[in-house]
């Protein structure tokens, strides 16, 4: 059966969350459904899903500020990985993005991120080193 990509919905939110736990270089940190349900709801039909077999095999968080674009935990599952899934999310992203008239998108991956530096590092992606990110938990 074919992968099939829909906007991510509130009924998605539990297998994408158990999708992303068992990803390497995914932390969800303090990401909860209620968290992610918010983030949706701020930012309608931009983040994807990849099903297959009515379970999610791949999925992205996308969003904005109104300035800048931000893809969160995109993960494909180690069974699906290098058959365009990942590129697949991300065009989708990038496309919402463009639609919503942002021109700029940001991608976080932890430097201890293996998979991600292999599958951002070739795809035109610039890695950063001028700037650093600070955190705070409120």
């Amino acid at each position: 059966m074919s992968v099939n990509y829909h906007h991510m919905e509130p009924e998605h939110i539990g297998h994408v969350l158990d999708l992303w736990s068992r990803s390497e270089g995914v932390d969800l940190g303090s990401d909860s459904p209620e968290s992610i349900l918010g983030f949706l709801e701020r930012n309608p039909r931009l983040s994807w899903v990849a099903m297959r077999d009515e379970l999610p095999v791949g999925a992205a968080l996308c969003g904005h500020d109104g300035r800048r674009g931000y893809i969160h935990h995109l993960a494909v599952d180690s069974s699906e990985r290098r058959a365009g899934i990942g590129h697949a999310l991300v065009e989708r992203c990038l496309s919402g993005l463009r639609e919503a008239g942002i021109g700029k998108c940001h991608i976080f991956v932890f430097r201890s991120n293996q998979f991600g530096e292999l599958f951002w590092g070739p795809t035109g992606w610039q890695r950063r080193d001028d700037v650093q990110m600070y955190s705070h938990f409120l």
